[in-house]
C-alpha cells in the first residue's frame, strides 16, 4: 500500500479515510439509476437502446437525465 500511495501522491492517512469514508448519495442514486436501466433493457429482451430507455424512465418519474457517464 505505501507504494500505491507513494505513486498517486496520497499520504497513507489520506487513503485510509477514503477507504473507510460511506458512500454517497450521488453515488447511491447513479447506482440505483444504472440498476433500472439494466432492468429495463433486460426486460426489453436486450432490445431497447438509449432512447427508447430514456423514455421509459421519463414516464416512470426519473428527473435530470443529462448526459453522464454510468461506467466503474
Amino acid at each position: 500500500m505505501a507504494k500505491m500511495c507513494e505513486v498517486l501522491g496520497v499520504s497513507r492517512s489520506g487513503y485510509n479515510a477514503w477507504v473507510k469514508r460511506p458512500e454517497s448519495q450521488q453515488k447511491k442514486r447513479q447506482e440505483a439509476l444504472k440498476m433500472q436501466i439494466k432492468k429495463i433493457h433486460i426486460e426489453s429482451r436486450e432490445t431497447y437502446g438509449s432512447p427508447k430507455i430514456t423514455k421509459i424512465l421519463q414516464k416512470q418519474g426519473v428527473k435530470d437525465l443529462k448526459k453522464r457517464s454510468l461506467e466503474s
